[in-house]
């Protein structure tokens, strides 16, 4: 009897410990897709707005030119190769990325199909964050998948059309890191 006693007391004492011991943990609080969304556009916010690049292939160049955003100036002996310069309202609408206003179109052949130039809309925007994927536990952090956006809200209707062309990357699948800082979760890196 004594014996069985003791070894309720003993249990008992080993549940309350192992009870206080619970209670005594701090458990990390949860990270919602909310909160993680919220943190990383707050990161892309915090960064300068930056124009889009568009990639600008021959059947851009057709629409810009007869959207008067760029005119051919020179054609070349070979009739395939030319010389456009942006106009005003071109010139409010893109940049290029080699400076100036001359555009030097310089496609292989008479039927290539994958030569492009790049531009830079004028507009500047921030990334968007979308699409926020499970949040998974990896150690002490937790990383999430979600997609990057290029915004471009205020281009010109003609760029947007051209930037869905083949080519242009709208859209980037990345992956956030986010690490606890006291008793809240803080964005640590975007890849």
């Amino acid at each position: 009897m004594k014996n069985a006693v003791k070894m309720n007391v003993l249990l008992a004492l080993a549940i309350m410990g192992l009870g206080m011991s619970v209670v005594g943990c701090k458990s990390a609080p949860p990270l919602t897709q909310d909160q993680a969304l919220a943190m990383i556009q707050a990161k892309y916010d915090a960064t300068p707005a930056v124009g889009a690049n568009i990639v600008v292939n021959n059947d851009g160049m057709v629409a810009g030119a007869t959207a008067k955003l760029w005119n051919r100036t020179t054609i070349y002996p070979n009739k395939y190769w030319a010389d456009f310069t942006l106009t005003p309202e071109g010139k409010k609408a893109v940049k290029l990325t080699s400076g100036g206003d001359l555009i030097k179109w310089r496609p292989d052949s008479p039927t290539d199909k994958k030569y492009a130039v790049v531009m830079v809309t004028v507009v500047a925007n921030h990334l968007k964050a979308r699409d926020i994927r499970d949040i998974q536990d990896v150690g002490k952090t937790k990383t999430v998948t979600f997609t990057e956006v290029v915004d471009l809200t205020g281009v010109p209707d003609l760029l947007v059309n051209i930037a869905h062309n083949p080519g242009n990357q709208l859209s980037t699948t990345r992956q956030a890191d986010f690490a606890l800082d006291g008793d809240a979760w803080k964005l640590q890196s975007i890849e």
